[in-house]
């Protein structure tokens, strides 16, 4: 612990004997500089984050409660280190909690590295919402309230144009809701210029797909298995250049223009194709733990024969034990 400069963590929900929270304290009664942004309106957790907060200000922890009328629902940690005389960071970010007992039960990406970029952007993150809360000038991360909404709109029109034009165009996306409705307005657009959509929406949502005319290239499939599927993650072709994110927000006015979310871009070919086999393509293979969603909502075992609410013939495929021997495997 001695190089460890400084430590700053954005608490949302970490449970009642949260090893994090141990973390933190250990830290901070070592005399490191430790900050946390702690949401007290964090649901299921106001108990032990009240708790957790009283506990890191006694250890003599700079203990701050976001900014005033938006619930901080980010996921970032940033560790700063003395390293052979520079400072270096290293930052975390994902998209599930610092939760002991969901990180069992939910299934979550989280991105490490030290990267300057990432690291100057969360350091940026950090003093807003220690500060004044005013937005600063992000290169990697994409916040709400500031410009997330603004951006999915701009690369939802994208497609729809290059699917106008002839070009490719595809975009899939999976997250626990979608209700927004700017957001699914911008959608049935681009099913009507010919591009493909493929949503895996675990909860509520309110885009209905296969609608003659309106959303007949969309396609929309929850999956309820074994865990919780919990992560976000958008991709658009984008004329090639192929982006991929992902993210702490659903798409609901709440998390666009109430929360402090963030979404961050999975760079690299081998990153990138590795989020979207783990995280949206192997589940449209699934046909054990897939539902999809019909023109007038109603939802249908995936697999399933015309009429009927359970699977056909073909070999049961669940996507979470296909995901779960692919990790055995690679342990091995």
């Amino acid at each position: 612990l001695r190089p460890r400069r400084a430590v700053k963590l954005i608490v949302y929900r970490t449970g009642l004997s949260s090893p994090v929270g141990e973390a933190l304290l250990a830290a901070a009664n070592a005399g490191k500089e430790v900050t946390a942004v702690i949401e007290l309106r964090a649901r299921f957790d106001e108990a032990a984050n009240i708790d957790l907060a009283s506990q890191l200000q006694s250890a003599g922890a700079k203990v701050v409660y976001g900014i005033v009328g938006f619930k901080a629902h980010a996921k970032l940690l940033l560790v700063v280190r003395r390293e052979a005389g520079k400072l270096r960071r290293y930052v975390h970010i994902g998209t599930g909690n610092y939760n002991t007992k969901t990180a069992r039960a939910y299934t979550d990406f989280g991105f490490m590295t030290s990267d300057d970029e990432y690291g100057r952007d969360v350091h940026s993150l950090f003093h807003q919402l220690t500060s004044l809360g005013r937005g600063g000038r992000l290169k990697k991360l994409i916040q709400t309230p500031f410009d997330l909404h603004d951006r999915l709109i701009t690369w939802i029109r994208q497609e729809a144009t290059n699917a106008r034009e002839g070009r490719k165009a595809r975009i899939m996306a999976k997250m626990n809701s979608l209700i927004e409705p700017e957001i699914i307005r911008e959608l049935y657009e681009a099913s009507q210029a010919g591009v493909k959509v493929d949503l895996i929406i675990r909860g509520t949502c309110c885009l209905r797909p296969g609608i003659p005319g309106v959303s007949e290239n969309i396609r929309v499939r929850s999956v309820v298995g074994r865990f919780l599927e919990h992560h976000r993650i958008f991709h658009f072709h984008a004329g090639g250049d192929k982006l991929t994110y992902c993210s702490s927000a659903d798409w609901m006015p709440r998390n666009f223009f109430r929360r402090v979310e963030v979404a961050f871009p999975i760079g690299g070919k081998k990153n990138r194709e590795r989020v979207l086999h783990e995280g949206l393509e192997v589940f449209f293979e699934d046909n054990m733990d897939a539902w999809d969603m019909q023109p007038d909502g109603t939802y249908v075992r995936a697999g399933a024969p015309a009429g009927s609410d359970v699977g056909g013939d073909e070999e049961l495929v669940s996507a979470q034990m296909v995901l779960l021997e692919q990790l055995a495997d690679e342990g091995r």
